[in-house]
Order: C-alpha cells, then sequence, then structure tokens
C-alpha cells in the first residue's frame, strides 16, 4: 500500500523501523550485546503505525488493494521463514509477517464493516487467540494496528494505550522479572514499549520537508534479505 503523494515522514517511520529492526538481529551475529533489545522493541509498533497510517488514508472501501496488500505479506511471510529459521537460533515462533497479517485483517475489520471485513477480521482474532505461542507478539501483537488506528488522530496522551498494547505483546512479565534480577535492558525496553508508539506519532506529525527514498513493495524483500546478510556476517566473523 502507498499513496500517489509520498509522506516523507511515514517512509522515514519505516526506514527507521527497518533499522531498529536489524539493531535488534545483530544481537545474534555472534556477540553479546544485550543493550541493541532497547533499540529493537521500536520495531514491531512503528511497523504497526506505519500499517495505521496507511489505512487511515483509505477512507473507501478498496477490496483489490486489501487482498493485494494481504496477499504480499502472506507472501513474503512464506519467503521469509527458511531465512528466519537459519539465522535465528532455536526460534520458537514463526517471523513477524504472519502477525502483521492478522494485525491487518483485525485493523481492517474495525474500519470497513462488511460482511467479509468482519468476518476475515473474526478469523484471525480466533487464529490469533487459539495459536498465541506460535506467533512473534502473540495475541496482543495481533492488536496492535488496531490500537494504532485508535489512536493517529487522536491527542498525543492517547499513545499510552497502544504503548500498554506494546508492552503486553513484549511479554511484560518476562521483562519485569528480567528487570527485579538487574538486567540492564529490561527497564529501558520497558520504556521504550511505553513510548514507541508516542515517538513514531510525534515523528508522523512534526516531521516536515524530509524525502527520504520511498518505500515501496520492493522493500518487503527487505525482510528475508536481511537475515541473509547478517547469517553471513555470522559465518564471516565466526
Amino acid at each position: 500500500m502507498h499513496m500517489t503523494q509520498r509522506d516523507g515522514a511515514l517512509d522515514l517511520l519505516k526506514w527507521l523501523a527497518l533499522l531498529s529492526m536489524v539493531l535488534d538481529h545483530l544481537r545474534y551475529v555472534g556477540y553479546s550485546i544485550d543493550l541493541l533489545y532497547v533499540p529493537g522493541r521500536l520495531a514491531f509498533p512503528w511497523f504497526c503505525l506505519a500499517m495505521a497510517a496507511n489505512l487511515s488514508r483509505t477512507r473507501t472501501v478498496t477490496t483489490d488493494g486489501q487482498w493485494r496488500y494481504l496477499g504480499w505479506l502472506l507472501l513474503f511471510s512464506a519467503l521469509s521463514e527458511i531465512p528466519y529459521r537459519m539465522y535465528i537460533p532455536d526460534p520458537a515462533t514463526l517471523n513477524v509477517l504472519p502477525t502483521l497479517a492478522l494485525g491487518l485483517l483485525v485493523a481492517r475489520g474495525w474500519q470497513h464493516r462488511t460482511l467479509q471485513s468482519r468476518l476475515l477480521a473474526a478469523v484471525a482474532l480466533l487464529l490469533a487467540a487459539l495459536f498465541p505461542e506460535r506467533l512473534m507478539f502473540g495475541f496482543f501483537g495481533v492488536l496492535l494496528p488496531l490500537a494504532m488506528l485508535l489512536v493517529i488522530r487522536r491527542p498525543w496522551y492517547f499513545s499510552l494505550f497502544p504503548g500498554l498494547v506494546c508492552l503486553a505483546a513484549n511479554q511484560w512479565q518476562v521483562l519485569y522479572y528480567a528487570g527485579r534480577l538487574g538486567n540492564s535492558a529490561a527497564i529501558p525496553s520497558i520504556a521504550t514499549c511505553l513510548i514507541a508508539p508516542w515517538l513514531g506519532l510525534l515523528l508522523l506529525r512534526h516531521v516536515k520537508g524530509l524525502q527520504p527514498p520511498p518505500m515501496r513493495r520492493w522493500a518487503y524483500a527487505l525482510y528475508p534479505a536481511h537475515f541473509l546478510v547478517l547469517l553471513a556476517l555470522r559465518q564471516l566473523i565466526a
């Protein structure tokens, strides 16, 4: 999904989300860099916010566009799974794109009150409720795009709501327990989850005049590609 007139702030948000994701995954390249987990907490909420920003600009039901967007997510979900499992040690979940695909269906079901959209949203919620352990960021991760959509045009303090959803998606109990044990990354990670939606909204509303390279459909390929690049880097330094 992209607009005829590019939104430079939105493209910048996507690039920063990608950078945050790469920094997070650098933790598995062969060195112990636990603090990279902190900026990594920005990636998923910012991708969800970018999705919500695109949806908020689509006021009318565009069935073809909806299926096309979902189709790209599902295609690259499948293409990314092998590179993801090759790079991430002992992954417990699928890669992040299935979570985003289900989140898209939930957000569209709320936005467009057609029978088809509502049924797809219900199926997405059911899958997320039945198999949260197989989805990266679990059930609350599927809800995060909708949470972002609900506050995207509201005052900044409403961003605390998706911040709480983001924290729940990042297993706040585990982070809290790690913080009590003195883990240096846990407390900053909790804070990052809470403020990530606000930071993203701040960027979208107040960063003007920048025109970074537009992220179009080719950018889906960056997700599986970055796993392969990091895998090659790990082999090089091993």
